[in-house]
């Protein structure tokens, strides 16, 4: 059986998080002089000389609209890297507890990882890349605090077996992380619906992909109550700055058209599929559910430096383990395909 309290690190569990201007005082008011701001404005159009809302709420109402949630079942945070650290922060004492990580997968895991001194276990994806439920059963031990899960995967492009992702989830009694950035694109559901069936569920998601926010660098995770509560006390206190709250929630006001560009991607990946098969170096292609194709060919060094003297940027993962001979591409916008496509053929 699930319990916080059993895997929640000692000093996190007395922490009492920094109470900030915007913390003490919630609401509207006419004159504002707790925060030691600027009260003169900012030298911008927009003025942005006071502190952001600290638990980003009004972009959590939002969302909660879109996803189906409750605000208080979402963090947000400055990209999903600073979800990933802050659960590595809360969860593991660094020098005893480890992590499962199931490779090939994002590789800031075990960046993250290895920055907080978190042992890492290594199971490897068979070689369909789906998980080895028995290697990961074997690798558990009284020290495991989390599992990260990245379905659909990056870099393989596939996602994982619902039914093997809820083995995991019934038999684990630490956190199960779930990475979905590429959901939008997958034929596969989110795990975010299940929330309320598995007390160890982390989803994260993000605006970077399908969103097109990347630059603004706004993360979501998405969990219980308590280990949300938990989260928050961990963060620092103003994590997403105010011009990214404002220009998120102008975004999400745009689904028609973040669909629209999500059907673009789907069509254009089964074109970039389709055309790259003929190509005589290329060995196999991948089934992918999201925004990228992981293609095997007979030399993706000289491919990938081929493309680069082109002005073409494709990620070479060749020396990744269970994908060796591997470019990742990222599905572009027809004129882009069609300047690779065009580009690759004169390598025939």
């Amino acid at each position: 059986m699930f319990d916080i309290n059993n895997i929640l690190r000692e000093n996190i569990k007395n922490l009492k998080p920094y109470s900030s201007a915007r913390d003490e005082f919630q609401g509207e008011a006419s004159v504002y002089l707790d925060a030691n701001e600027n009260a003169f404005g900012s030298p911008l159009e927009q003025n942005y000389n006071r502190y952001p809302d600290p638990l980003q709420l009004q972009v959590k109402l939002r969302l909660s609209e879109i996803k189906g949630v409750p605000p208080r079942n979402i963090f947000l945070g400055n990209g999903s890297d600073e979800a990933i650290d802050i659960l590595f922060r809360s969860f593991c004492d660094p020098g005893v507890d480890n992590v499962i990580l199931v490779p090939p997968t994002y590789g800031m895991y075990e960046v993250s990882a290895n920055i907080n001194d978190i042992a890492i276990k290594h199971v490897p994806l068979t070689e369909e890349y789906q998980l080895n439920l028995e290697g990961i059963a074997e690798a558990i031990d009284e020290h495991t605090k989390l599992i990260f899960i990245c379905s659909p995967n990056n870099p393989t492009g596939n996602s994982m077996h619902r039914e093997d992702v809820e083995t995991v989830l019934a038999n684990f009694n630490g956190l199960v992380v779930i990475d979905e950035a590429y959901i939008n694109f997958s034929r596969q559901k989110t795990f975010i619906q299940e929330l309320t069936e598995y007390a160890n569920l982390v989803v994260l998601q993000t605006l970077s992909k399908a969103w097109g926010l990347a630059g603004l660098r706004v993360g979501m995770a998405f969990a219980s109550e308590e280990i949300i509560e938990v989260m928050n006390r961990v963060k620092p206190p103003y994590n997403v700055n105010e011009a990214s709250q404002q220009l998120a929630l102008k975004a999400l006001e745009n689904i028609d058209q973040v669909n629209n560009w999500i059907r673009e991607v789907l069509t254009q990946r089964d074109r970039l599929v389709l055309e790259l098969k003929d190509f005589e170096f290329v060995i196999d292609i991948y089934p992918s559910d999201a925004n990228f194709i992981l293609v095997k060919t007979t030399d993706p060094k000289g491919i990938y430096n081929f493309l680069v003297g082109k002005g073409i940027i494709v990620r070479d993962r060749s020396k990744v383990e269970l994908c060796e001979g591997c470019l990742r591409i990222t599905v572009g916008t027809p004129e882009e395909n069609t300047t690779l496509l065009q580009t690759l053929k004169d390598l025939q």
